[in-house]
């Protein structure tokens, strides 16, 4: 068997190396490339998840490995790290402090370890499943809102969203319109759902999502007491890209909101 608690410390030491390493380059020129005309890539995205891959193989070489940028190790293991060496690249590419470095370990498409560190304000969110989720190394817990006039959600607009007809702007109109207090567009999915944890966030949803988006977060959300499914309420496929969290006391609201938001009756 794994042993997770190791994991989880090696997780960590990678993350905070990486932050270490991200909040050392900000202030230089940086060699900024475009996969698409708002889809950033920095050299600082390349070599953070160079330097995650290098503390995490050198202790678990026998482990797979799948990172945004590209890096990938397959082997028979059954567990995978799923990585986002730099999650908010256009965040950090204009110097807005809102970006964070995203680590989770998966077995059999089910999150076990999850790390997310925010090397802005030194708060690294961790969790191993079935032992609680933790914000420096104290315990957090979703928030208790109730009533969706009192909550504040979280969202995202995909990278397409200039080409695309199903772009996220349907929904966040909803979701203000059917009474939440406020809707907020950050521009980094794993400290939304890690924020969603600690009840900075009462709940989050966003669609067109890679698996290093959400793998760390969800597992965070649902430590911390929370709720985290599709947009269906059925369980979430880590590579379908549609994730929706909560404190789960709003949960089937905001489902019901979605469902008229995207006008597809039958597929709830």
């Amino acid at each position: 068997m794994s042993n997770y608690g190791d994991r989880l410390k090696l997780a960590e030491y990678a993350a905070r190396e990486a932050g270490k390493y991200l909040l050392k380059v900000l202030p230089d020129k940086r060699d900024i490339g475009k996969k698409s005309a708002v889809d950033l890539v920095t050299e600082a995205d390349r070599n953070s998840e160079k330097l995650i891959h290098e503390i995490i193989t050198g202790e678990y070489p026998d482990d797979r490995f799948l990172a945004e940028e590209g890096t990938k190790s397959e082997s028979g293991s059954e567990l995978i790290w799923i990585v986002d060496p730099l999650d908010g690249t256009i965040n950090y590419a204009h110097r807005f402090p809102v970006f964070c470095v995203s680590i989770a370990l998966v077995k059999n498409n089910m999150p076990r370890v999850a790390c997310i560190y925010n090397p802005n304000l030194d708060e690294c969110f961790t969790a191993i499943k079935g032992n609680g989720a933790f914000l420096n190394s104290q315990p957090i817990q979703v928030s208790n809102n109730d009533k969706l006039i009192d909550c504040l959600l979280a969202t995202g607009f995909p990278y397409d969203v200039r080409e695309s007809e199903n772009d996220n702007m349907n929904n966040f109109v909803m979701f203000y319109k059917k009474g939440a207090q406020a809707v907020r567009r950050a521009g980094s999915a794993a400290l939304d759902l890690a924020y969603t944890a600690c009840g900075r966030f009462d709940g989050f949803w966003e669609f067109k999502l890679h698996a290093w988006d959400i793998a760390a977060g969800i597992l965070l959300v649902e430590e911390a007491g929370g709720k985290a499914t599709d947009f269906t309420g059925g369980k979430i496929d880590l590579f379908k890209g549609e994730a929706l969290a909560s404190n789960g006391l709003i949960h089937q609201r905001m489902q019901d909101i979605l469902r008229e938001a995207f006008r597809l009756p039958n597929r709830f």
